[in-house]
C-alpha cells in the first residue's frame, strides 16, 4: 500500500504538487492520469524518495521508502527506461543490479524470461530498440520480486504483442495481491488495464474513483436515436434536452434525457423509432472533459 498525505512540492514560485493525498491499494491496478505538467512525475519521484517534498509524507507499507531494508523488494519502479549502460548486455546489467541487493543470478534469468529477452540476453543494450529497452526497464522493476510495482508509460515503444503482454502481466500482479500503480497518456490502454483512477491537474487531485464510476458519471443520459423522423424529433426535444445533435441522416444523439423520456416523446408525436441506445463515454472523453481547464499547453489548431 502507498499512502500519500498532503504532499506539496515547489520549484521557486511554481507549485508542482499542491497538498495531494491519495492511497494506492493492493490487489487492483491504479492508473495515475493527468495532462503534461500536472505533477505526475514529481509525485512518483517523491514516493521513491528521489525528490524531497516541501510538505507532506509518503508511506510505503507504513514506512518511508528510504527506510525500507530492501527497497527493491518493496517497490519495483520504472520511471525512465534508458537508465542502463549501453555497452553492457541485458544479462550483465541485471546481474550488476542484483549483486547490490543480494538477488540471485537465477532471478535474473527468471525476469529475462518473464519480459521476453532471454534470446537476446547477451546482446549489448545499446543496440536495443525502444520496445526492447522498455522490456529491460520492466525487468529491472521486477528484479526484486516487489510487493508493489510503479511504472511510468509502461507500454511506450511496445508492439501490439508487447502491449497485450504488459496488460496481462499487470493484471496478474494485481491478482496476486500486489500494489500496481501506473501512469500513461494512452487512454484506450489505460481503460483496459486500470480498475481505479487518480487524476491530477495543475498539481491538485481532481478525481479519485473507480474506472467504472468515473466513466459512468460522464455518460449520464446520452442516447443514440435512430429514426426516419430524427429531424422532427430533434425539434421536439430542443426545449427539454441539454443537447440534441443530428449526427447522420436518421441518427440523433441526445444528452440530458433518458431512453424512456425520448421514447415517450416520440410515441406522443407518432414518430417511429428503430433504435434507442444509451451511450457510454470513453475514458478519453471523460478525462478530456474533466481536465479541460487544467491543460497547460494548448495548441492553436491543426498543423498545416
Amino acid at each position: 500500500m502507498i499512502e500519500v498525505s498532503n504532499l506539496t512540492k515547489r520549484y521557486g514560485k511554481v507549485t508542482a504538487v499542491d497538498d495531494v493525498s491519495f492511497t494506492v491499494n493492493p490487489g487492483v491496478v491504479t492508473g495515475f492520469l493527468g495532462p503534461n505538467g500536472a505533477g505526475k512525475s514529481t509525485t512518483m519521484r517523491m514516493i521513491l524518495g528521489l525528490d524531497k517534498p516541501d510538505a507532506g509524507t509518503v508511506l510505503v507499507n507504513g514506512l518511508s521508502y528510504r527506510a525500507a531494508r530492501t527497497p527493491v523488494a518493496e517497490i519495483g519502479a520504472l520511471l525512465e527506461a534508458k537508465g542502463f549502460d549501453r555497452a553492457r548486455s541485458a544479462r550483465n546489467h541485471l546481474r550488476a543490479l542484483a549483486s547490490t541487493s543480494g538477488i540471485s543470478t537465477k532471478r535474473v534469468d527468471e525476469v529475462l524470461g518473464l519480459v521476453g529477452l532471454s534470446e537476446i540476453a547477451n546482446s549489448k543494450a545499446g543496440g536495443f530498440s525502444l520496445g526492447m529497452g522498455q522490456r529491460l526497464g520492466i525487468a529491472v522493476a521486477l528484479l526484486g520480486d516487489p510487493r508493489m510495482v510503479m511504472l511510468d508509460e509502461p507500454v511506450n515503444g511496445l508492439d501490439p504483442d508487447g502491449v497485450l503482454w504488459i496488460r496481462n502481466l499487470l493484471r496478474q500482479l494485481a491478482d496476486e495481491g500486489r500494489t500496481v500503480f501506473l501512469s500513461s497518456h494512452l487512454m484506450t490502454e489505460m481503460e483496459l488495464i486500470a480498475d481505479q483512477l487518480i487524476i491530477i491537474g495543475r498539481g491538485r487531485i481532481m478525481a479519485d474513483t473507480s474506472m467504472r464510476e468515473f466513466i459512468a458519471a460522464s455518460s449520464a443520459n446520452r442516447v443514440r436515436v435512430v429514426s426516419p423522423g430524427a429531424a422532427e424529433l430533434k425539434n421536439r426535444l430542443e426545449t427539454r434536452a441539454n443537447e440534441s445533435e443530428l449526427v447522420d441522416s436518421g441518427v440523433l444523439v441526445v444528452s440530458g434525457l433518458s431512453s424512456a423520456e425520448i421514447g415517450q416523446e416520440a410515441f406522443a408525436a407518432g414518430i417511429v423509432l428503430h433504435e434507442l441506445t444509451p451511450l457510454s463515454a470513453s475514458l478519453e472523453e471523460a478525462f478530456m472533459e474533466l481536465t479541460r481547464d487544467s491543460v497547460q499547453f494548448h495548441t492553436d489548431g491543426a498543423a498545416a
